[in-house]
């Protein structure tokens, strides 16, 4: 940050040079040399030289007269106080240029959209709301009107207002924008999810199909209809749907192991369970899938040891830290002699697998026992994903 903030005031001090220097040429030739103009200016380069920023640009903004050959510096002055976390000051600096009868009308629009932006830092939502949507309605400028609806529908997000957020971003927005589409999908989970505890659930499955549509990769969407196949008896339904989640996203196979185990013990099926796990792990080899099929073995054959040797295989061919604790917890239950070893081993496995996070951005690294939808960090949909390898799981 302290490189671009040097570059930027450079750039304003040759910006105003320049001016000044066009300035005087225009000038008649009685001028003085000393003007207070050129002494601010002088002044201004020689706090930049001293690395003294607050100051130089302090001068430079006195110096630099508002027309319309020093706009662009006015308004990279006011994007530098905003980067630098000063949005305030950015403000001061974007509505005076508002003021400026002789701003063009683009460039009358490329201000108030530089203003939304302050104001989107110092939290007024409100007010960016209406720069935003006037500049939707009104600009002249593809390219910024498209700006403007990506920062509306920032906005919209932030404050929950799915549906909003939908009206903007649909169709153009999804259609030219990965990030938006996936967005898009998972603002229609979250109305469906709403719908569906507040008692509506044809319009939840509306939703989530229209989120399949949007974003034919949304893992959510699925388990949101596995879970609503769930609630209605529906468990042969549930089954399908989650069936999908390997070829939309094979790292999410851990989240669906669970809703998968409920469906077959409704059904009462240990048996289909064991052959939809075996045909899964040739998908997804993880060490989820392995554990839930040893017990699901060791439960409906009443088998420790056929449990143990599928473990043990496992481990042969990839480590994990979570198949060794299950293997040491089927070694204890298998212990007559009550091996206090082994239990303390496991003791601290447990303990290791207990401190280690589950989920994980994959855009930002931000990691956690939860699985986020949207990053808390980075606010990107869809990116977290369960830990999988030695560690996860």
């Amino acid at each position: 940050m302290p490189d671009i903030l040097l570059l930027a005031l450079l750039l304003a001090a040759v910006a105003i040079g320049w001016w000044l220097g066009r300035r005087e040429r225009r000038a008649s030739s009685a001028a003085p040399a000393s003007s207070p103009l050129a002494r601010d200016y002088f002044v201004g380069l020689n706090y930049l030289l001293n690395d003294q920023q607050d100051r130089a640009i302090e001068t430079f903004i006195g110096a630099l007269e508002v027309n319309s050959d020093t706009i662009e510096t006015h308004i990279a002055l006011g994007n530098l106080f905003r980067q630098r976390g000063e949005a305030d000051r950015a403000v001061k600096v974007h509505q005076n240029l508002l003021a400026r009868p002789a701003l063009t009308q683009n460039q009358g629009e490329r201000v108030q959209l530089e203003l939304s932006r302050d104001f989107l830092h110092l939290g007024l939502l409100d007010r960016a709301e209406r720069l935003l949507q006037g500049l939707i309605k009104e600009a002249h400028d593809d390219e910024l009107r498209h700006t403007a609806k990506r920062f509306l529908v920032d906005l919209l997000e932030r404050e929950g207002e799915w549906q909003a957020a939908l009206d903007v971003a649909l169709p153009a927005l999804t259609r030219h924008h990965d990030d938006i589409r996936r967005a898009a999908s998972h603002w229609l989970c979250e109305l469906a999810d709403r719908e569906r505890h507040s008692a509506s659930p044809v319009l939840a499955r509306r939703h989530l199909k229209q989120a399949l549509t949007t974003d034919s990769r949304c893992v959510r969407a699925n388990l949101l209809l596995a879970e609503m196949a769930l609630d209605t008896g529906q468990y042969r339904q549930a089954i399908k749907l989650l069936d999908r989640i390997p070829g939309q996203d094979k790292a999410f196979v851990p989240t669906m192991l669970t809703p998968l185990g409920r469906a077959y013990r409704l059904l009462d099926d240990d048996a289909g369970l064991i052959r939809h796990l075996e045909t899964l792990l040739d998908q997804a080899p993880f060490t989820s899938v392995i554990v839930m099929l040893a017990d699901s073995l060791r439960r409906h054959h009443g088998n420790t040891r056929a449990a143990m040797n599928l473990i043990a295989d496992q481990l042969d061919q990839s480590p994990s830290l979570g198949a060794v604790d299950y293997l040491m917890r089927l070694y204890r239950q298998d212990d007559l002699t009550h091996d206090e070893r082994i239990e303390r081993l496991q003791q601290h496995t447990s303990a290791l697998l207990q401190a280690r996070p589950r989920h994980r951005c994959r855009r930002c690294g931000f990691s956690g026992e939860q699985l986020h939808w949207q990053c808390p960090r980075c606010r990107s949909w869809g990116t977290t994903q369960p830990i999988t390898g030695i560690e996860g799981e």
